[in-house]
């Protein structure tokens, strides 16, 4: 009798909590899963200047490097022997123009003393001008030839890091011949999306990373307007974004419309023998009625099939 009256207690109060559910339709969000892949917002191409032999490369694979920072050295011999040789004209124009100053000076001390005429006197002088301007090219070309040379230092365009380095120290290239490949602008998730989703994709949205209990969120920080291929191209900014491997690939779920669903909540199921049964109110009783369960949502599940709009179910 004691054990009869404590079962009895038991199931009252087991009924006390319990409660009923008029569940009905709900629009909730439909997540399309897709690969996003870790890469730099811009990739940048380093350049050398000059052509030549690359004397000294101080950057490899994965290095962190600023804006302005050098990254080679480009060594062209031929413009060294070109500064020798304007090095050479420019120290025998000095003696030339030396030498036609110190005329000048004569003739107009002769003219002076009625010695000599003025046409010399100008032609002398006309002497003194033209060496001085070839003077003064000369040292032009030097300061052209030496600022190629200073260009040799190819020096980083934008901070960031170094994804690829396709030369190795001796090798020849030209002018114009990427040295280094640098990933700048920070690091986002790249993703590839068929245009049918095009509207869906709004700047400022979330999106999901990951999959499961573990997936965290992320923001849509720039759709590209350019499809190509069919696919339009948009940047995920995520927080503590792995930084090891670029184009590394990461699973994403994307909001891509809405449709109608009937949730339940999680509690309100009970299985038996790999069967999902929720207790339905029908006529004033309870009837366990099997049921098809879907994705979870929250703390609450979906049912795809076995319950309808307007049910009443009991949630303990």
């Amino acid at each position: 009798m004691r054990v009869l009256f404590l079962t009895t207690s038991l199931l009252a109060a087991g009924a006390a909590e319990a409660g009923t559910l008029t569940i009905a339709a709900e629009a909730i969000t439909e997540w399309k899963p897709v690969y996003g892949t870790v890469e730099p917002r811009n990739e940048v191409p380093a350049r050398a200047r000059i052509g030549g032999v690359v004397e000294e490369l101080v950057v490899t694979e994965g290095d962190e490097v600023t804006a302005g920072q050098r990254i080679a050295t480009v060594r062209d011999e031929k413009l060294g022997f070109q500064i020798a040789a304007y090095d050479a004209q420019i120290a025998a124009l000095k003696a030339q123009l030396a030498t036609a100053e110190t005329e000048r000076e004569r003739g107009e001390t002769l003219i002076e003393r009625g010695v000599t005429t003025r046409q010399q006197v100008d032609q002398l002088r006309t002497t003194v001008d033209v060496t001085r301007g070839q003077l003064a090219a000369a040292e032009a070309g030097r300061a052209v030839v030496a600022q190629q040379a200073a260009e040799g230092d190819v020096r980083a365009p934008e901070g960031g890091r170094v994804l690829t380095v396709p030369v190795t120290r001796g090798a020849v290239i030209l002018a114009g011949e990427p040295v280094a490949t640098i990933g700048s602008g920070g690091l986002f998730l790249r993703l590839a999306v068929p245009e049918r989703h095009a509207a869906a994709l709004i700047e400022g949205g979330t999106i999901r990373i990951g999959a499961g209990g573990g997936a965290t969120e992320g923001r849509l920080a720039k759709v590209y307007p350019e499809i190509a291929g069919g696919r339009v191209t948009a940047d995920v900014e995520v927080a503590d974004l792995p930084r090891a491997f670029i184009n590394a690939r990461v699973p994403i779920e994307l909001p891509v419309g809405e449709r109608e669903a009937l949730l339940i909540p999680a509690a309100a199921v009970t299985t038996r023998s790999g069967i999902d049964f929720v207790t339905v109110t029908e006529g004033g009783t309870g009837v366990e009625r099997a049921v098809v369960l879907g994705e979870p949502v929250g703390d609450r599940v979906e049912v795809l099939a076995g319950l309808r709009a307007g049910d009443e179910v009991t949630v303990p």
